[in-house]
């Protein structure tokens, strides 16, 4: 199946090598660091979807998507964790990604 620009063929949005290359990174450190044990990619019709998990068997820790039409508001990519909650829009995919290597502080009052 050929790509051009990150849309296939057949209708579907992906990713391209350079995204890809950006979220295997982040995904390297995490496996390494043991926070992150798999990965699951989704071409579909609206967006791209790189879903990363614990274990398998669970529902994504969070889900990094590429919708190219919200590019020109909001930014193509989003970090969306579990629960539905939006972490980092925007239209720099590195800048986005961030948002993970932050992860999720919970703060005690």
């Amino acid at each position: 199946m050929q790509q051009h620009d990150g849309v296939h063929r057949r209708g579907g949005i992906a990713f391209n090598r350079e995204e890809l290359s950006q979220i295997l990174n982040v995904y390297g450190r995490k496996v390494a660091s043991g926070e992150w044990r798999d990965y699951a990619i989704d071409i579909l019709r609206e967006k791209a979807v790189f879903s990363v998990f614990r274990r398998t068997t669970e529902v994504p820790l969070y889900r990094i998507e590429k919708a190219p039409k919200l590019s020109r508001r909001q930014g193509a990519y989003s970090v969306v964790a579990a629960t539905g909650l939006i972490l980092k829009r925007g239209h720099d995919l590195a800048r986005v990604l961030r948002a993970l290597d932050k992860g999720l502080r919970l703060v005690e009052c």
